[in-house]
């Protein structure tokens, strides 16, 4: 079994803001997967469906943001899950606006949610984290976070949206970067085969072995028709 937990604040006053876009990420699960109705268990929001083949449970926490860990940890120990069983869909500052990342595991960023989660679950679940921009002053983060999507944000939110529901099969199973690379699709943007720092280990690790052949001679074939040139060019050698 899988717990999909969508990040947000409850009621109308909150449901555009863009703190809440992990809500409207599960919402579009929801509607697009053939889930139950939601109903109301573990402190959230609910509803119960199957995607590849795997039991799902997705949750809207309604403890409000700061304590969405209460809801989230109510289920998993109701459920007997580990945190490797837990996949958390939330806002991410630090991310362009419609970029997507996932990760098992590390820090909390500032993220209040995710400190609660962190407290209440451990700290090795996975982390879809949706890209909401930064305002550029750190005095306005607090009314960005809370603001409303604009208009003009729909051009990448609904892509972003619908590309999650449609793939969520992907999400459960575990496929991160072919989710990745249809969510970079989907905004017109192209497939994200990699992560930089997987390119920089490769990049460093290729030229280790640039320097290890060049401090080697290169074999001369022993057979062969360039066998044969060689040895009228440079004349056998022998042992």
């Amino acid at each position: 079994m899988l717990i999909i937990a969508g990040l947000g604040n409850p009621g109308p006053k909150y449901a555009g803001n863009r703190h809440n876009v992990g809500f409207m990420a599960v919402d579009a699960i929801q509607g697009r997967q053939g889930f139950s109705s939601w109903s109301k268990k573990f402190k959230a929001e609910i509803a119960e469906g199957e995607v590849a083949g795997e039991r799902v449970l997705l949750m809207k926490p309604q403890t409000f943001m700061n304590l969405s860990g209460e809801a989230v940890g109510e289920a998993m120990r109701f459920y007997k899950l580990a945190p490797k069983d837990i996949v958390v869909i939330y806002d991410e500052l630090d991310l362009p606006a419609g970029k997507a990342r996932i990760k098992t595991g590390g820090g909390h960023g500032g993220h209040n949610g995710i400190k609660s989660i962190d407290a209440h679950c451990g700290k090795e679940y996975r982390r879809l984290r949706l890209g909401i921009g930064h305002p550029g002053v750190k005095d306005l983060v607090h009314a960005h976070v809370l603001g409303d999507f604009a208009k003009a944000d729909q051009a990448w939110l609904s892509p972003l949206l619908d590309a999650i529901a449609d793939n969520a099969d992907m999400l459960v199973r575990g496929e991160d970067s072919q989710l990745l690379n249809k969510i970079a699709l989907a905004l017109g943007g192209k497939p994200e085969t990699e992560k930089p720092e997987t390119a920089k280990k490769q990049t460093a690790r290729s030229h280790i072995h640039q320097a290890r052949n060049a401090a080697q001679p290169k074999k001369l074939p022993a057979t062969g028709p360039m066998a044969e040139i060689l040895k009228k060019m440079f004349g056998a050698k022998e042992d």
